[in-house]
């Protein structure tokens, strides 16, 4: 019986190191995607035919889904709202605020992130081990996504019609948006079954 005993004791606290180790990466994860995800909307290029700046926030978006999964990767997003609306300057070019997100034309894409981020890690779990291509498909899910809630976001906040708001909100970033997603899905797929083993 004190054999038994200790051996239920050994598994329990087993399992309870690998949730407690669980749990610590995932906090780092997604506090890193926060943090990532800040850093990219500082490097900011305004265009002077739209509200809408040229950000990094995409790039680290497509990872944060691909890494951290269909949770964690949009909880990392939620995060960053919410630092940015309790006044950290984590939006684009330092803004913050709840005023930001109610006023600002760059709202959708914001909201965007979160909902791209879920599908990304969807799609990229649906693979054992995902190829290229399906990286690549996966990613560009997500920009659709992004643009789709950015965009009409943008056309409903600016009262556009819906080939203007395409034409500020989506057409100019298309090249940009390429060569981030090639990027970031090369980037993935150097390290996707670490970002596997670490979140399952």
């Amino acid at each position: 019986m004190a054999e038994r005993e200790m051996i239920r004791r050994s598994e329990i606290a087993g399992a309870t190191t690998w949730l407690e180790q669980r749990a610590v990466s995932a906090t780092i994860g997604v506090m890193a995607f926060v943090v990532m995800t800040a850093l990219g909307a500082h490097v900011k290029i305004p265009l002077p035919f739209t509200p809408v700046p040229i950000t990094l926030q995409t790039f680290f978006v497509h990872l944060a889904g691909a890494t951290l999964g269909p949770a964690l990767g949009p909880l990392s997003q939620a995060v960053y709202l919410v630092v940015g609306v309790a006044g950290l300057p984590v939006f684009a070019g330092g803004g913050s605020g709840l005023a930001y997100l109610l006023r600002g034309a760059t709202t959708g894409y914001l909201i965007g992130f979160m909902a791209a981020t879920a599908l990304v890690g969807w799609l990229i779990r649906r693979r054992g081990d995902p190829g290229v291509l399906w990286i690549l498909g996966s990613m560009a899910a997500g920009s659709l996504v992004v643009y789709a809630c950015g965009v009409s976001w943008l056309a409903w906040s600016l009262n556009l019609s819906p080939a203007t708001a395409l034409a500020k909100g989506m057409l100019p970033f298309l090249a940009g948006d390429v060569v981030k997603t090639c990027a970031a899905a090369g980037l993935f797929r150097s390290y996707r079954r670490r970002a596997r083993n670490v979140f399952p």
